[in-house]
């Protein structure tokens, strides 16, 4: 199955959201629709003037908004061998899974990784992640319950430097973004990691559930403030109407979506693309 229909499979709720709002051509019944697919209330109003200023079919005025707003620019980082990517967010958002389809997705582009198991908290976490580094045949860096965290990606670091390979992929604990002295365990291995490497982090990505809806925005507006962020993994969007919620992240947090999953299988992480997406949610005919 290419990428194409793997995203036609997974925002199939999310499409009969999307052509019950645009079916009308009554723009007061269009905001209410939006407004319930947790577009938001500012874009909503801003989408909705548009479409009155703007000639022509209301359908392809919407897509092409939802493009420019979802086409945020990034380039790739590269500070200094090895590449560090770390992966964030609240618990049960899918890190740990969406680290180990990451290690999978860089080893097909030919890639040498290593995987920092830097959640000391979640029972089990570090024995999933075991399986995945099995499983795709890569390195692993195992850490031991209460273990610091820092320290998992200090080992991590330093053995890809010795070993000469590309990336270390840091799986974090799921925290609560109101919880300051886990923040504060985050911002102390961006220090590590900073000193090791003599340069930041590359990627910092943070994990949002799609089905949350609004909440994962609040919680990303307060992790960009206090680790800052790179790019956002949005995770479980085959099981939620609510991938419409993919416009306002990328509307209010001005971040690029990097990934987004779309299944359980191994390669079912895949990289994302504005015009596939919008594109995909309007093809009511498919």
């Amino acid at each position: 199955m290419n990428i194409l229909e793997r995203l036609k499979n997974t925002l199939k709720k999310t499409k009969e959201k999307f052509k019950e709002i645009i079916s009308t051509d009554n723009l007061e019944k269009l905001e209410e629709g939006l407004l319930s697919a947790d577009i938001g209330i500012q874009l909503t109003k801003n989408l909705i003037e548009k479409c009155k200023k703007t000639p022509g079919d209301k359908k392809e005025v919407l897509k092409k908004e939802l493009i420019k707003i979802l086409s945020i620019p990034y380039k790739e980082n590269f500070f200094s061998l090895p590449k560090v990517v770390l992966i964030i967010g609240v618990n049960g958002s899918g890190k740990t899974t969406k680290v180990g389809k990451l290690a999978y997705y860089y080893k097909t582009n030919n890639k040498k990784v290593i995987i920092a198991s830097a959640d000391t908290y979640r029972d089990g976490a570090t024995e999933q992640l075991k399986i995945w580094a099995e499983r795709i045949n890569t390195e692993i860096v195992l850490s031991q319950k209460g273990q610091d965290a820092a320290a998992v990606v200090f080992d991590a670091i330093i053995s890809a430097q010795k070993r000469k390979l590309d990336m270390v992929l840091v799986d974090t604990a799921g925290r609560l973004h109101t919880r300051k002295e886990l923040i504060e365990e985050l911002k102390k291995i961006v220090r590590i990691i900073t000193k090791v490497k003599n340069s930041q982090p590359e990627e910092i990505f943070l994990t949002i559930d799609a089905s949350v809806g609004q909440n994962g925005i609040e919680q990303a507006k307060i992790f960009q403030k206090e680790i800052g962020v790179t790019g956002i993994i949005v995770t479980k969007l085959d099981g939620t109407a609510k991938g419409g919620i993919l416009i306002p992240i990328a509307y209010e947090l001005k971040l690029p979506i990097r990934y987004i999953g779309c299944g359980e299988n191994i390669e079912d992480l895949i990289p994302f693309s504005a015009e596939d997406f919008v594109n995909t949610i309007f093809d009511f005919e498919n």
